[in-house]
């Protein structure tokens, strides 16, 4: 008889599926940078797809220098505003946040999201930051950023989105005085983003809600034969020993809403009219794009309204920078 091969369904690659906190993602890795401070980061709010034509730039492609169909995902950038400069510390148990510095004047609707600082010594604060780097125990520094909502029609939000950014450079004291003068103000995306660039796409995947194993894990039905009454569920729970249910055993449970990265997306354009790209009739579940956008190509985790978060790629490898030749945006209607 030949061999009989059935390799185990589903991936547990993802484990324990749980539910995100929080439906705003967090980075735990940046990129490395070595030039002058600048952001290392973006967040924006997905907006859905269409398609563009574009001239195929790849190196050996059967189409190569041909126009080509491609899907893509419009994401809508308000701007964002910089309430705090946050410094860290590094030890064995990993990086902790030592102290912050606020800016002087805050939105009020961001107190719907945290407590506002009602005193602050913003001078103190600075001389800390600025003695621990030159003694060396500040490891990083970041920027507390929040968005701008209410430039936002497509989402109906009374409460900002708070996150950090890092900032990236080589001179700790350069990304310092960079992060200080950005305290208060409004950042755009076009400061660190360009056409071409391969970016890192974040987000909380859409919820789905508790699920058996045959969907949340991609295990096989059982057949008529080995199964009596319903046939959607797991022949067993594993060995007797060790005594106890593994976590490898396909369960019932929470399925989506999870944080997912998306690595090595590329731009392909990047725009400040949103009238540009918005179809007949607006998007579906969205409305109109009124702000700058990103064109990423291929599709993004998430629903649409879901906030996006974007970071210069950290798994560049072999990929290269090129400026992508769009000729044609596709502004049909998406209502059918």
């Amino acid at each position: 008889m030949p061999k009989i091969n059935r390799p185990r369904r589903g991936s547990l690659a993802y484990s324990p599926r749980k539910r995100a906190k929080s439906h705003i993602p967090r980075y735990q890795s940046w990129a490395d940078s070595e030039g002058e401070p600048t952001l290392q980061g973006i967040a924006g709010y997905k907006v859905g797809m269409t398609h563009v034509i574009m001239v195929d730039d790849h190196k050996f492609s059967p189409t190569e220098g041909k126009d080509i169909r491609v899907p893509v995902t419009i994401v809508e950038i308000p701007p964002m505003k910089v309430a705090a400069l946050r410094a860290y510390t590094h030890d064995s148990y990993g990086d902790h946040a030592l102290t912050e510095v606020w800016a002087e004047a805050l939105d009020g609707d961001l107190s719907r999201r945290i407590t506002l600082p009602k005193e602050h010594d913003r001078a103190g604060t600075i001389e800390k930051i600025t003695t621990g780097i030159r003694e060396g125990s500040i490891h990083d520094l970041m920027v507390v950023t929040h968005t701008l909502h209410e430039r936002i029609t497509g989402v109906p939000k009374k409460v900002p989105d708070l996150m950090e950014i890092r900032i990236g450079g080589k001179d700790l004291q350069k990304r310092l005085d960079f992060g200080l003068s950005l305290l208060g103000t409004e950042i755009q995306p076009s400061a660190f983003i360009s056409e071409g660039m391969y970016v890192d796409v974040t987000a909380i995947t859409k919820g789905k809600g508790t699920q058996g194993p045959i969907k949340r894990w991609g295990v096989k039905l059982r057949k008529r034969k080995h199964a009596v009454g319903r046939a959607r569920h797991i022949g067993n729970l594993g060995p007797w020993h060790p005594h106890h249910v593994r976590w490898q055993v396909p369960q019932l449970g929470q399925m989506g809403y999870q944080q997912r990265t998306e690595f090595n997306k590329r731009l392909l354009k990047v725009g400040a009219r949103g009238e540009e790209i918005t179809p007949a009739g607006g998007f579906l579940h969205y409305g109109l794009v009124r702000n700058p956008y990103l064109v990423i190509k291929g599709s993004i985790p998430g629903p649409v309204k879901r906030l996006v978060r974007v970071r210069p790629a950290v798994r560049l490898g072999e990929h290269k920078t090129r400026v992508p030749v769009v000729e044609f945006v596709s502004t049909e209607s998406k209502q059918g």
